[in-house]
């Protein structure tokens, strides 16, 4: 009777460590990458839309020519409660429902579906076109309020700002910090809104390096939420109420209380 006990006893014990033990194909990224393999990815720059928000800046030899066409230095408060700084830059421009903005000395332009290149290369054109400029010019474009939001299980989930072209699903997690160990690789979904107003939501596989690579979301876009979803083992420490987490030293100690019972028993 006491030998079944303890059989009994042990038995639940490795269980509960092996539930405590997460494999390593579940976590590693990359697993079909060898070494010496070599892969061809087109960046993919980021198109503006409606409601986005950029800075453009005209710079010429001639400040009091380039003044006529930037928007004025701007001083912004920062900061909570009596703690306050102050930031300056330059007014943006906010893309509007007909995704046109209103450009000094040329007026609408419409701007949605470009990139950055490309709506600094139309602004020079028209310039030229209406003979504003007298010298060479450069003009600079810039995101203003352009983010994405990483949620789930990472380190630090939160909204980050897309400062560059070409940023990639990787970027997007690096940002907040990587995966948790519980987070599941196999299927981050990331949510994106279409042109249209309505969402797609795709899922991804970290641990293929040629799936990642080949998914329509590798190349991130302005407002995509990524969000990675808790493995099994995070589910099953999850309690009811308060979605309280047991963590392994929750499992250690059950386990030694689990024996020290058992002990007694025998004794």
């Amino acid at each position: 009777m006491k030998r079944d006990f303890i059989n009994s006893t042990l038995f639940t014990i490795i269980a509960i460590l092996m539930v405590a033990c997460t494999s390593t194909k579940e976590i590693a990224y990359f697993q079909d990458a060898q070494h010496g393999d070599e892969t061809v990815v087109v960046p993919k720059q980021i198109t503006l839309q409606p409601e986005d928000k950029i800075t453009i800046v005209v710079n010429t030899r001639k400040k009091e020519l380039s003044d006529i066409f930037n928007l004025p230095y701007i001083s912004r408060q920062l900061g909570v409660s009596n703690s306050y700084s102050y930031a300056q830059g330059i007014s943006a421009y906010t893309i509007d429902v007909n995704g046109e903005i209103d450009f000094p000395e040329i007026g609408k332009i419409k701007i949605a579906g470009m990139t950055r290149e490309e709506v600094s290369q139309t602004i020079k054109n028209k310039l030229i076109e209406k003979n504003l400029l007298t010298v060479p010019a450069v003009v600079t474009v810039e995101f203003a309020n352009l983010k994405i939001s990483v949620l789930g299980e990472v380190k630090n989930p939160g909204r980050y700002n897309i400062d560059r072209d070409a940023i990639t699903l990787l970027d997007a997690i690096s940002l907040a910090g990587d995966l948790t160990i519980h987070g599941q690789r196999t299927n981050i979904r990331v949510i994106r809104s279409t042109a249209n107003g309505t969402q797609k939501t795709y899922c991804v596989n970290l641990c293929s390096l040629d799936e990642l690579q080949a998914s329509p979301v590798y190349y991130l876009q302005q407002n995509d939420v990524i969000y990675v979803e808790p493995n099994e083992m995070r589910a099953r420490q999850s309690t009811v109420n308060g979605n309280n987490v047991r963590s392994s030293s929750f499992w250690i100690s059950l386990a030694s209380l689990l024996t020290s019972i058992s002990l007694i028993f025998v004794r």
